[in-house]
């Protein structure tokens, strides 16, 4: 439940951001820069004690003798610092490099894992079979055109001419109702997010019951 003062903070820092559909002004920079004043503060509050505090400076200082092996990490951490001073930032970039590096190599790995083998194994449906009713037929067989084809639309190594075409447009078409499908997603969860303020205005604030 939030007090008087913060709904009012809440109302007209809502009401800042609302005047962009006017025009960009200073009322909505002042806005937006509290909002991004604020989030890079939680976040690194929460960086710290959720990842730096625990995980490298209590077991470094607590148990110094079985954790000099994290001294590493922390003058990477320290590394990173130098992009604040006026000569020496270049130093950062050791520690940039290699997170960078880390996390690409995961980043690989939890793609195949996460994302591609599960997404070929879904599209590795059968067509007929016990239990299989011909809308789900009909379903599977949809879902492996559009893999077939949109892949295809993506084969750059032969001029696409006569059946090619037909198969390359296919594949367009499911692009474009993919992509539809997911800027409607989008835009419906930007009208979820302005409902949800819209009624924080009208009912937590203004105290005006609707319906």
């Amino acid at each position: 439940m939030m007090s008087p003062v913060q709904t009012w903070v809440a109302a007209i820092l809502t009401l800042c951001v609302f005047t962009f559909l006017y025009k960009d002004n200073p009322l909505y920079k002042f806005a937006e820069h509290v909002f991004v004043g604020l989030a890079a503060g939680y976040y690194a509050a929460l960086e710290y004690n959720t990842v730096l505090k625990p995980n490298l400076l209590k077991p470094l200082f607590t148990d110094f003798g079985h954790s000099t092996i994290l001294l590493i990490p922390l003058v990477l951490t320290l590394f990173l610092w130098a992009r604040l001073l006026p000569t020496g930032g270049w130093i950062s970039r050791w520690t940039l490099g290699m997170l960078v590096g880390i996390y690409a190599g995961l980043g690989i790995i939890g793609a195949i894992q996460g994302d591609f083998f599960p997404q070929v194994q879904s599209s590795i449906l059968p067509l007929v079979g016990h239990g299989i009713t011909p809308f789900h037929a009909f379903s599977n067989f949809l879902i492996m055109l559009g893999v077939v084809t949109t892949l295809f639309f993506f084969f750059y190594s032969t001029e696409h001419r006569g059946p090619t075409m037909v198969v390359s447009k296919i594949g367009m078409y499911f692009l474009m109702i993919s992509f539809g499908a997911a800027y409607g997603f989008t835009v419906m969860g930007r009208f979820a997010l302005l409902i949800g303020r819209l009624q924080f205005l009208l009912i937590d604030w203004m105290h005006i019951r609707v319906g």
